[in-house]
């Protein structure tokens, strides 16, 4: 799954904030530290107030998982599979995975498992829920195209039957396609699931309290919850909605005890403040140029040219106020979640990305292609980032003997790019962030596909569509990661996108409080069993 993330005006926020501003100092993004985890709390708390930035429209994550519900909901819903903050996945609700052949998966379920009425979660309650999550237009519907079938095979045992091999199975069941849902309360509350004044139909350490539409939601501690290795310090979290300067206000006057950050700007305000603090972790957002087929970008010589007279570093100090790193992969490091070892050499191994410029090389390569005159078109929906983005590449393209100009396109159009191709001819280039929601880099390289809908330059290699079906089909994680780190290799080679910086996943922090993750996994980890008060 890909989600666009807008960033908020850097500038204009930490202007608006007053205080901050005046002692935020950017960090040097090359000393960026990236953690999976805030201290850890050992006090007690009666409550906390944790800020999203809109009120979830539903907690049917079937009907709506975005992030706001999945934030909310990770806490009460479990998972088959379980991310962890340092985003590897564990067996949770399933106590094991095993995998007789490569298309089929055998899943045994823990036998001590129950709802929130008490009742335990059963194999029929697993089926039913991977069938519901399966069905036609429910939001993590994509995830069993390769299904063939699932069924009861036992007392506590599900299989699941593939028309082909899925490596990526077993990372969607950590995700909204393996949470567990007690069928009967569903079937009970019918089209009422999921709104407000309904009870939840989940086993979490958590239960839905409250929910004021329009104010606040909140959660409360299940005092009966199955695992007894879990102690959650905060009784009831509250949820309320705040976005940019609100959100940041609420944060340092002590009125929010945290909040987990979709846009950069609230954290460059807070920088500096007494009053919070901000840790950064692991993620899997990376800032790309998005190359068209409309003109010079066709030619690789050129989209390599450009990758290595862009000055990354300079990016991540002005776009992003330091807190970015260059970044040489269109997919973050939190996507490392096996082969860590072997992931990071193989990054560490590649060219075409310098942090800054490379320009004697880059000439060369423009020379190569004809030092065409055309000048490049360089989108932006006018934000501080892809302002910054755009005029970088203006900048780089001046350098090494190319022009380049930028297209402003309305903030509400911008996102048209991915669907209307007439928008696309007009621009060679467009900055965007993408994350991918599974800790696996080959849930990534699929768009440097033939005919992908995101290969907008035509890329095209048998030999690359055959290493990708090869990886999806691998369960094997030591080959899978040597077949990713080939893709890789041959996606940087011809610059299908062009990776510019990784942006961390941010948690804010009041005073009091600690122990929530850093990492972006607080979309599917039940992070509130780690919030507490500060020792």
């Amino acid at each position: 799954m890909k989600k666009t993330l807008a960033l908020v005006g850097l500038i204009g926020l930490t202007a608006a904030c007053g205080g901050p501003a005046a002692t935020t100092k950017a960090p040097d993004p090359a000393k960026l530290t990236l953690v999976n985890q805030t201290a850890k709390a050992t006090g007690a708390l009666d409550t906390a107030t944790w800020l999203l930035d809109e009120e979830p429209g539903t907690l049917d994550m079937d009907i709506d998982g975005n992030t706001s519900n999945r934030t909310v909901m990770a806490n009460v819903c479990e998972r088959l599979m379980q991310t962890q903050p340092d985003m590897t996945v564990k067996p949770w609700l399933a106590e094991k995975v095993e995998q007789p052949d490569p298309k089929t998966m055998v899943l045994t379920l823990r036998k001590d498992a129950t709802f929130h009425d008490g009742t335990p979660v059963t194999a029929d309650d697993v089926v039913w829920s991977l069938k519901r999550h399966a069905g036609e237009g429910m939001d993590e519907s994509d995830e069993f195209e390769d299904v063939d079938s699932i069924t009861k095979s036992g007392e506590g045992k599900v299989t699941i039957a593939f028309k082909k091999p899925n490596a990526l199975f077993v990372q969607a069941m950590a995700g909204g396609g393996g949470i567990v849902l007690n069928k009967e309360i569903v079937d009970k509350l019918g089209k009422e699931y999921g709104t407000p004044g309904h009870e939840d139909a989940c086993s979490g350490p958590y239960q839905v309290k409250d929910w004021k539409s329009g104010t606040e939601l909140s959660i409360e501690r299940y005092a009966a919850y199955w695992n007894k290795d879990i102690k959650p310090l905060t009784k009831t979290v509250t949820f309320k909605w705040a976005a940019d300067t609100a959100l940041v206000n609420s944060l340092t006057t002590g009125a929010a005890d945290g909040a987990y950050l979709s846009e950069t700007g609230p954290a460059v305000a807070m920088q500096g403040n007494q009053a919070v603090s901000v840790a950064y972790g692991p993620t899997t957002r990376v800032f790309v140029l998005l190359p068209t087929d409309r003109g010079l970008l066709k030619d690789p010589k050129i989209r390599r040219a450009l990758s290595l007279a862009v000055d990354r570093a300079g990016i991540a100090k002005s776009g992003f106020a330091g807190l970015a790193r260059p970044w040489k992969v269109p997919v973050g490091a939190g996507a490392w979640s096996y082969e860590k070892k072997a992931f990071q050499t193989a990054y560490d191994q590649l060219s075409g990305a310098p942090e800054t410029p490379s320009l004697d090389e880059a000439k060369k390569l423009v020379q190569e292609a004809g030092t065409p005159k055309e000048p490049i078109v360089v989108a932006t929906n006018g934000d501080e980032a892809r302002t910054v983005i755009a005029n970088a590449v203006v900048d780089a393209a001046k350098k090494i003997g190319l022009s380049a100009q930028i297209k402003t396109v309305p903030p509400s159009e911008f996102g048209s790019f991915y669907t209307d191709k007439s928008l696309r001819a007009q621009v060679d280039l467009v900055p965007d962030d993408w994350y991918i929601t599974k800790s696996d880099p080959i849930g990534f390289y699929d768009n440097g596909l033939t005919g992908s809908a995101n290969n907008w330059v035509g890329f095209s290699s048998p030999e690359y569509d055959a290493l990708v079906a090869k990886a999806l089909a691998d369960t094997d994680d030591a080959q899978r990661a040597k077949d990713v780190i080939e893709l890789q290799q041959r996606f940087t080679a011809d610059m299908v996108w062009i990776s510019l910086v990784e942006v961390p996943s941010a948690v804010v922090l009041g005073s009091k409080v600690t122990g929530p993750p850093a990492s972006q996994v607080y979309m599917g980890y039940p992070w509130a069993v780690d919030l507490g008060a500060k020792g």
